[in-house]
């Protein structure tokens, strides 16, 4: 009986084994379930904080811009534009000196480098049109290269804007459609990135319908006439120059 009882105490043995490694299995499974289902969850968190760093660098940046435009208006008379692009370059100390000429958001804030700024970096925003980060070269040819620049420059008829106009103007712009006066709405989280002539910066949000940007009684940013900021102004949008990647 003894002998009996052991086998039947051993006999369960294998089935147990076979039963243990079932039950692994189904965890493993089990485990690799929930670890997809949380990273499906934890994907948009992640995607909405990447904006929103994002949308914090171009705000940095805006202000740093803005910083260097006071300065350039004190100097020059106002921000650059065509007719301060003789005196800039006159001024300058970069040797050899760069390429000032162009019409270009690009073209117009390299006046700035010209001028002292000793970074690429501040002209950059996030972009969908082929503007990637600058590769920090400074040199003829190389400084704010075609798709360095993320920002629209806001000029008026031509000239380039002055710390005595209206505070709540817009300066600068991103990310807007090269060529129109809309807005991408995914790149900062369906938000814009304004800087004012007060050099105030703020982040509106883009409408969905159309891509502009509501500034409150029926207007949007670029509205001209009577009760907004431009009044009778022409406003003439320097967009930057697309690029291609690297």
């Amino acid at each position: 009986m003894k002998e009996e009882d052991e086998v039947i105490e051993k006999e369960p043995v294998d089935e147990k084994i076979e039963k243990s490694k079932g039950w692994n299995w189904g965890m493993i499974v089990a485990g690799v379930f929930v670890v997809l289902v949380l990273a499906g969850l934890m994907a948009p968190m992640t995607m909405t904080c990447r904006k929103a760093a994002d949308r914090t660098e171009a705000i940095n940046h805006a202000k740093q811009v803005g910083l260097a435009l006071l300065e350039f208006d004190q100097e020059f008379g106002s921000f650059p534009d065509e007719e301060t692009r003789a005196e800039v370059d006159k001024a300058s100390e970069l040797r050899p000196k760069l390429d000032l000429s162009g019409t270009s958001a690009n073209a117009m804030f390299r006046q700035l480098i010209a001028f002292g700024v000793q970074s690429e970096d501040i002209f950059y925003g996030l972009h969908p049109e082929g503007i990637r980060k600058p590769d920090k070269n400074l040199s003829v040819g190389k400084a704010l290269a075609a798709g360095e620049v993320g920002f629209s420059y806001i000029m008026l008829d031509g000239k380039g804007q002055n710390t005595s106009g209206n505070p709540g103007r817009a300066v600068l712009a991103t990310p807007m459609k090269i060529g129109t006066e809309t807005f991408w709405p995914k790149p900062h989280g369906e938000k814009a990135v304004i800087l004012r002539l007060d050099n105030s910066v703020e982040a509106p949000l883009i409408r969905k319908a159309d891509g502009k940007v509501s500034v409150g009684h029926g207007k949007t940013l670029f509205d001209t006439g009577p009760d907004t900021v431009w009044g009778d102004a022409v406003i003439d949008l320097r967009h930057p120059e697309k690029g291609t990647k690297r």
